[in-house]
């Protein structure tokens, strides 16, 4: 007698894009308009490339650097955090809450995965979706160390406290529970040769960007001029950005060079905008952005809070931005790093919808107390 396989079915891969599908002609159209704001003649075009520049060897590169430790160490040490948290018991919502501070959105898809599988509470949830600054706390980390040394800390004390708090009075369950991993990124499945371009046009952009932090100023690089090498590098982020199957996050079985690479292009494009967004509203269109937020200024936290709710890191990003550009007070910009989720709750509305609507809502809680905090105690503090 034969035995019956009762193993569950795999998973299918989530499908990929079509070729040339709406998916990668809207990527495209924005890869043209930028390359032809670029290419400009005069004063537009020389902006632009002087921002696409700063963005590449003030974030890119090190957000470039740090993805590809993060999951080299990852593929090394072959660790599964999800067995780990399950493992984990009363240190669930600690550890949930330093995934959550990771910068990128990894950390917090990972356990929102988690909880999905079981393998957490709903406390760790709200641990890591309130500590996370998403992809806005590269941005911060390399233009502003000063203020991310006080924010991602915060973040993570003020999503410990949430997880705690929210394991004690929160009696409602919110997921079925799942079996097997969640995959929504389609699968690459090999390094390619734009994978080891990108991290050789890096290099260079690396060694620039840490003599900025050192407050060098370095205009060539053996006798090269650095724009050069930055642009290869934007430009090389933007075919691979604009030719991706990837959505946003990547699958966990491609190589970490992969992973790097498409991670750092997706995150690269939203830095440029809001690059980009800033200078020529101040530029072209006359405006003074901290005048006119100056006559909102008590609502300003409450206005960051709000647009931490908006999914994607996008808004996110331009948070951080007005932050650097001395347009809103520390009190927002933490504010906004507590409520926001960044491109982690896309994963995470498509796992446990309900989770991640009140995990986000509870978050704004102590959006609220702490930015009103600074605002009313500290109203210069970091500024």
């Amino acid at each position: 007698m034969m035995a019956t396989d009762t193993r569950p079915a795999a998973r299918p891969a989530p499908a990929a894009p079509e070729r040339f599908g709406p998916f990668r002609l809207k990527r495209l159209g924005i890869v043209l308009v930028l390359v032809a704001l670029a290419a400009w003649p005069g004063h537009l075009g020389e902006l632009t490339r002087g921002l696409m520049v700063d963005a590449y060897t003030q974030v890119s590169v090190f957000v470039a650097t740090t993805l590809l430790l993060f999951y080299g160490a990852e593929r090394i040490f072959n660790f599964d955090i999800g067995s780990a948290l399950k493992g984990a018991r009363g240190a669930q919502v600690p550890l949930a809450a330093l995934l959550g501070a990771t910068p990128g959105c990894g950390g917090a898809v990972v356990v929102v995965a988690a909880y999905s599988s079981g393998n957490v509470g709903f406390g760790a949830v709200v641990a890591a979706l309130t500590a996370t600054m998403g992809d806005a706390a590269f941005l911060l980390i390399a233009t502003r160390p000063d203020a991310a040394l006080v924010v991602l800390p915060l973040s993570m004390v003020v999503g410990i406290l949430s997880g705690w708090i929210v394991d004690r009075v929160n009696t409602v369950e919110f997921r079925t529970i799942t079996q097997g991993t969640c995959e929504f990124a389609p699968l690459i499945g090999r390094t390619r040769m734009t994978d080891y371009a990108y991290l050789l046009v890096a290099i260079p952009g690396l060694i620039v960007g840490g003599a900025q932090l050192a407050q060098i100023e370095l205009t060539t690089l053996m006798g090269l001029p650095i724009a050069p090498f930055a642009l290869a590098g934007v430009f090389l982020g933007l075919f691979i950005w604009s030719t991706s199957i990837v959505a946003a996050m990547t699958n966990t079985q491609d190589s970490p060079m992969t992973r790097m690479a498409e991670e750092t292009s997706f995150i690269s494009i939203w830095v440029i905008g809001a690059y980009l967004a800033y200078d020529y509203i101040a530029e072209f269109a006359g405006l003074d952005l901290a005048a006119l937020f100056e006559t909102i200024g008590p609502l300003l936290p409450l206005v960051a809070i709000l647009i931490g709710f908006i999914p994607g890191c996008g808004p996110q990003v331009l948070v951080a931005t007005l932050f650097l550009n001395g347009v809103i007070p520390f009190a927002a910009l933490v504010g906004n790093a507590i409520s926001n989720d960044g491109d982690a709750l896309f994963p995470a509305i498509a796992l446990n919808p309900k989770a991640a609507l009140v995990a986000t809502v509870y978050s704004a809680v102590p959006a609220l107390i702490v930015a009103y905090g600074f605002n009313l105690f500290a109203p210069g503090f970091m500024n």
